[in-house]
């Protein structure tokens, strides 16, 4: 009898949790409720990536703010030109750049737009202007530039003496078309330590609204524009005819190497129209051994302008 009534109170409390367990089954969701659910987890997790991003720059600031002056630092051995020089030098240093140490051989590189007479001289000469090593080379000639690498080979006596790297180019007349220098350090033994070629890459002269070619009348050629100097040396505007011959020569003087504003003109006489070339030159005043073509000249601007009656 006991048995029975032991079986029959365990029947009952099965029935008894197996109505527990049907009555805490979960509420069926509304059909349209999924979707919600779905869009509230999304805003979630745009919140979240948001709230994430917005934590990156705080601990990216000091790296972004370091940047800058690090390259202002680099960059400190070259002149900074005043805006309005952005022309892209005809005779253009990619390396090495100025005041770099330098040992035998020099690795140069350029862009160059060679005169129109295709040919490029390229000297590396000593502190009083001697020459170290001296190479001419075909270049043909393209408005856009032509990347050119060169290797100079030097020996020198001293442990190192100051040095310029110096390239021009000739027009078909055997005029000086551009030159420019690249001042650096030579050592005759060590390591090179190359610098940036900074604002070397542009031309140090900006005529106001000169073009190639352009026509002049009345006998006088106007110029305004800036001129960002090497040194203190004056500046040397000439008129030069295809012989070579100069026909016209102002002399401009300038106070200090800051960038400086100038107006200058240039009287002429010729009987027809006449195309000569406007140049603009400096000396290196350090230089006590002149070449008998480029003299002492450290930079030369030039372009070619109609002279008319």
């Amino acid at each position: 009898m006991k048995k029975k009534i032991f079986i029959l109170a365990s029947f009952l409390g099965l029935l008894s949790a197996c109505s527990q367990s049907i009555e805490s089954t979960p509420t069926a969701l509304p059909p349209d409720y999924l979707p919600t659910v779905v869009a509230l987890t999304g805003q979630a997790a745009f919140a979240t990536a948001d709230a994430l991003t917005l934590t990156v720059p705080s601990t990216e600031i000091p790296i972004s703010t370091e940047l800058p002056i690090l390259l202002t630092e680099i960059a400190s051995p070259t002149p900074t030109f005043a805006a309005g020089f952005t022309d892209f030098a005809q005779i253009r240093f990619l390396t090495p750049g100025p005041a770099s140490s330098l040992v035998s051989p020099i690795n140069l590189q350029m862009e160059l737009v060679s005169g129109e007479s295709e040919v490029v001289q390229v000297d590396l000469l000593g502190e009083d202007g001697r020459v170290l090593y001296r190479d001419l080379e075909k270049v043909t000639r393209n408005e856009r530039g032509i990347f050119r690498r060169f290797e100079l080979k030097f020996e020198i006596r001293a442990v190192s003496e100051a040095g310029y790297i110096r390239v021009s180019s000739k027009d078909d007349f055997g005029r000086i078309q551009a030159l420019n220098t690249m001042p650096v350090l030579l050592y005759s033994v060590g390591s090179a330590q190359i610098n940036p070629p900074g604002n070397m890459i542009y031309e140090r002269v900006m005529v106001e609204g000169l073009k190639e070619k352009a026509d002049f009348y009345a006998g006088q050629v106007n110029l305004r524009g800036r001129i960002s100097p090497f040194n203190d040396q004056p500046i040397v505007v000439e008129l030069v005819l295809s012989n070579g011959s100069p026909i016209s020569t102002r002399v401009l003087t300038f106070d200090g190497i800051a960038t400086q504003s100038f107006e200058t003109s240039l009287p002429y006489k010729v009987t027809e129209p006449t195309l000569a070339r406007l140049t603009l030159r400096q000396d290196n005043p350090l230089l006590s051994v002149a070449d008998s073509e480029l003299q002492k000249y450290m930079y030369l601007y030039s372009i070619e302008i109609m002279l008319n009656p």
